[in-house]
């Protein structure tokens, strides 16, 4: 129950920070602080993982180590709360630097981040994120490179993140197929897990 407006935008602040400091300090390598943003149960889901946040951290930080270059940059955001449960969805650019084909590129990708929030203990935490794969593009850093992409490759991923795919597949990572777009079942799906975190359910069926 909440008692006023106050503790609701308390609340929402505290949510707002935790979702910052996930950007800050994952990008900035701050492993031990970015263990802070999660609950012990924390779940991530994202193109090339899904699993235990604890995992999640552990790849990051080899990943940073062998020179992966994944940087975040975030918008605006919408928070519902009900009780101790949340559902914050924040908007988002996902930066990948790689070679492709022998050429530096950029693959920038717009979306948002959704994610359920549960305060526990006075502190809230994150518990599963997940993402909306919005819009992506590729570009060439050396604009006297020309770049000729594998069509049957790209096509096999969704509009919203294929380019993002693409460079990861080619990385070597097993890229997930059905994230979440603008439009689509996948979508809808997402939305309805919402709502039923905040109706007080599990989880369980939100991790596919």
């Amino acid at each position: 129950f909440r008692s006023s407006a106050t503790e609701l935008r308390q609340d929402k602040a505290d949510i707002r920070e935790v979702i910052e400091n996930w950007v800050v300090f994952r990008d900035a390598a701050l492993w031990e602080k970015f263990r802070t943003v999660w609950h012990d149960d924390g779940y991530m889901m994202a193109t090339w993982f899904q699993g235990p946040a604890t995992e999640f951290i552990k790849v990051s930080q080899a990943g940073f180590e062998k020179g992966v270059n994944i940087l975040h940059f975030l918008g605006g955001s919408n928070i519902e709360i009900a009780g101790a449960r949340a559902i914050a969805q924040t908007k988002m650019t996902i930066t990948q630097r790689a070679m492709v084909h022998d050429t530096l590129v950029d693959v920038v990708c717009t979306g948002r981040f959704y994610d359920f929030m549960e305060k526990r203990d006075g502190k809230w935490g994150v518990v599963l994120r997940r993402l909306f794969y919005e819009s992506d593009r590729m570009l060439v850093l050396d604009p006297s490179k020309k770049l000729e992409l594998e069509k049957d490759l790209l096509t096999q991923f969704p509009v919203g993140y294929q380019h993002l795919a693409y460079l990861q597949t080619k990385l070597g990572f097993k890229v997930k197929t059905d994230m979440p777009g603008l439009r689509g079942p996948e979508g809808a799906a997402l939305y309805a897990h919402g709502a039923n975190w905040l109706a007080g359910g599990s989880l369980d069926s939100a991790k596919v």
